[in-house]
């Protein structure tokens, strides 16, 4: 069976706080594994910037936009935000959602 595609995709970033970045990591670490667990999320995974320690990426892909909009309102999804947005000062967040028309490899396969 082939794993599910992403057909939606979110790209958000958020500059925290330099004193608040490890309570960043804290409290969306518990939230990480749980919603990788959903079924039609494809992908959900947060990184710090190489360059910004202060930065954070956060890439989401969803099988489809009803299990997305089902994670936004989940109780999870809002235990993990209130949790951040009351204890870590977010300095700005952005976030875009895409719709993908298509995938396929970035680095062509030689033939």
């Amino acid at each position: 069976m082939n794993p599910p595609k992403a057909r939606f995709v979110v790209n958000s970033t958020y500059h925290i706080h330099p004193d608040d970045v490890a309570l960043f990591a804290d409290a969306v670490r518990p939230h990480i594994r749980k919603t990788q667990q959903i079924p039609g999320c494809v992908f959900y995974t947060f990184s710090f910037d190489l360059l910004d320690r202060t930065l954070c990426h956060l890439a989401e892909g969803w099988a489809d936009r009803e299990v997305l909009e089902q994670h936004l309102q989940s109780a999870l999804f809002q235990e993990a935000l209130a949790k951040v947005l009351d204890t870590v000062r977010i300095l700005d967040r952005q976030g875009v959602l895409y719709t993908v028309a298509g995938e396929g490899p970035i680095v062509p396969v030689k033939q």
